[in-house]
């Protein structure tokens, strides 16, 4: 005797070897024996064969028409062979039987399963419901597969054009689009980007990182609200000319330099801060719209900037203009040797200060430099006054016990992209520029001296800041005031680029407060202090990785531009090495194993824009000679 019988929602065949009443053993058609429970057997049959019963009762079944099946249904529960009995006007047989429970059975829409071979037709309203559901489902899956099946072609579906940016950067697996993109892709062995962009999707690849980056990080939109600046007292004027030396695309001039000399005969050298707290005290509509964006955003060829540039224009240092500022003055007297500087003080303002000149690096530094200073070559604006701040610079380098040697300095990386007249990415200028140089010393050691003065003066009166300390190695913010190991300073704050950092707005509020006597604008353990400081830090490094990733893209294209087919790298470790004309570093799985900073030869391969990878391939070391 042979029975059909249900497992795991599927009907199967089998010869009866023991009968145990509640369960029996079964042979298979392929001959492997299995238990199966008694309540499980749909029917017994001894025609046609095992091997015949389930393909003549599926073919049977299929014959069946299910809508007349389904007319023929009473209105109450009924079993299979009831039904079946109905259909073909007799009492049917085991195939027969079977046939009508299988097409019962495929038909979940028409029949509720109420038990073991028993089912109920599905009420009209709700079998009509689940029929026009079925077909939306068909044709839905009919769109995707016309979406999948263009894709495949490098096609871009029309519907595609306005769900770009979400199916890149956020897709919803619940959606045609990115399910039907999902298959091509499987299909292309291709990643989104990449077959999108063999779509014709992504005509720019410099647009593709970086829209990519705003969807996340602005989602809104770069344009900025209207911001109005709240009105502050008018300010004493300084007795000073002040120069500033900036970057030739810096627009968001922050600081500037006066160098004075006094009736006793020293020298008073002033630093000044632009000073947007002034206008934009804390909780006012421009504190609100900084505190969102938190800091400048830097990409070769452009930027995002912290504020608007209505704002930008009010306080920023520009030249011939008279802007106010937090000043810091230093008084330094000449040593014995007549030639060394001595501090003897500081004084802190709250000014209008006169914007003389806006000095360039790219004007300035072929002037101003090691040579043209040994030579004693003064053919340039502010040469005196840029001489005696070189001097002073290396006195205060060596007062935080970090003596210069510029035979270790590192280099800076200037990118220069000049606009595509057909609005494309542009080309791509990488220059070198040595850090440490004359320029750099000047600047950074005054601001890392106001910097550390005004953050030791907010402690010793009591007003929380925010710094950046580091110990054991480690840098990290903080509101409390402790030693910056790594400048040899014994505290250090941010507060010299209010226009492009939230934090040094923050501080400027607390300096301009304690220089006036008031009240802090931010009081100890302030809850907003703490937001401001977490948010800050965790902002200011996705910038940072966004500028460095954009570097590369950058690197890369240069790459392209100058069609440099092979390079010299420098190995950092392992795997991994460094071109020495451009800040691009990647692995070479190729690469032997070689000591650090051994010179290598290698050629290039494929250069990915989207994924920013540079296939290479190891030729020599320099010291080899390298096949032609």
């Amino acid at each position: 005797m042979n029975i059909l019988y249900e497992e795991d929602g599927s009907f199967k065949v089998g010869s009866i070897m023991a009968d145990n009443t509640t369960s029996l053993q079964v042979e298979g058609l392929s001959g492997k024996r299995s238990k199966v429970k008694a309540a499980n057997v749909m029917l017994h049959f001894t025609q046609p064969t095992l091997s015949d019963f389930l393909p003549q009762a599926e073919a049977l079944a299929e014959t069946i028409e299910v809508d007349f099946l389904w007319e023929c249904c009473p209105p109450d529960e009924f079993g299979s062979e009831q039904i079946a009995a109905e259909y073909f006007g007799h009492a049917p047989s085991p195939l027969e039987a079977a046939a009508a429970l299988i097409r019962l059975h495929s038909a979940p829409i028409y029949f509720h399963k109420k038990g073991k071979g028993r089912y109920r037709a599905a009420p009209p309203d709700v079998l009509k419901a689940a029929l026009a559901g079925a077909e939306k489902k068909r044709q839905q899956l009919a769109l995707q597969a016309r979406y999948t099946e263009q894709l495949c072609r490098f096609e871009l579906p029309e519907e595609f054009s306005g769900k770009l940016p979400q199916l890149l950067f956020k897709p919803d697996r619940n959606t045609l689009e990115v399910k039907a993109l999902e298959a091509a892709c499987a299909a292309t062995h291709l990643s989104a980007a990449h077959l999108l962009h063999r779509c014709g999707a992504l005509p720019s690849t410099h647009d593709f990182h970086l829209r990519r980056f705003l969807f996340e990080h602005f989602p809104d939109g770069t344009d900025f609200p209207p911001v109005e600046l709240s009105a502050w007292d008018e300010l004493p004027l300084a007795e000073v000319n002040a120069f500033s030396i900036d970057d030739a695309t810096t627009t968001e001039i922050d600081d500037a330099l006066s160098v004075e000399k006094l009736a006793n005969g020293n020298w008073r050298i002033g630093v000044h801060i632009a000073a947007p707290a002034l206008g934009m005290p804390r909780d006012s509509d421009g504190d609100k719209v900084a505190a969102q964006r938190l800091s400048t955003v830097y990409m070769p060829g452009q930027k995002i900037t912290m504020l608007p540039d209505s704002v930008v224009q009010t306080f920023t240092l520009c030249a011939d203009r008279v802007c106010p500022a937090l000043s810091m003055y230093n008084e330094f007297g000449l040593c014995e040797d007549g030639e060394t500087l001595e501090m003897l003080g500081h004084e802190s303002r709250i000014e209008r200060v006169h914007i003389a000149a806006n000095l360039r690096h790219d004007t300035l530094e072929p002037l101003f430099n090691e040579e043209t200073l040994a030579a004693g070559k003064m053919d340039y604006p502010y040469a005196p006054e840029l001489t005696l701040l070189w001097k002073l610079a290396q006195k205060l380098e060596t007062a935080r016990g970090k003596p210069s040697d510029n035979s270790t300095q590192q280099v800076d990386y200037n990118f220069h992209v000049e606009a595509d007249p057909d609005g494309k990415d542009g080309r791509i200028s990488i220059t070198q520029r040595r850090r440490g140089s004359p320029i750099d010393k000047v600047v950074s050691e005054l601001m890392i001296l106001v910097n550390s003065e005004w953050g030791r003066h907010l402690a010793e009166h009591g007003f929380v800041g925010i710094y950046r300390t580091q110990q054991s190695g480690k840098v990290k913010m903080s509101t409390v005031a402790a030693p910056h190991q790594g400048l040899g300073v014994a505290q250090y704050m941010w507060s010299s680029s209010p226009l492009r950092r939230y934090v040094d707005l923050v501080n400027q509020r607390q300096i301009i407060a304690m220089l006036r006597g008031g009240e802090p604008a931010y009081p100890k353990n302030d809850t907003a202090l703490y937001a401001a400081m977490r948010d800050f830090d965790t902002m200011y490094t996705i910038y940072n990785d966004f500028q460095r990733n954009m570097e590369r893209y950058w690197c890369l294209r240069w790459l392209l531009q100058e069609k440099v087919e092979q390079v010299e790298v420098l190995v950092l470790r392992e795997n991994l090495v460094k071109l020495t004309d451009i800040p691009l570093i990647f692995r070479v799985p190729s690469l032997p194993e070689l000591p650090v900073n051994t010179r290598v030869q290698l050629a290039l391969g494929e250069i990915d824009l989207l994924d920013l990878n540079v296939q290479a391939r190891f030729v020599a070391t320099v010291e080899e000679t390298v096949a032609c």
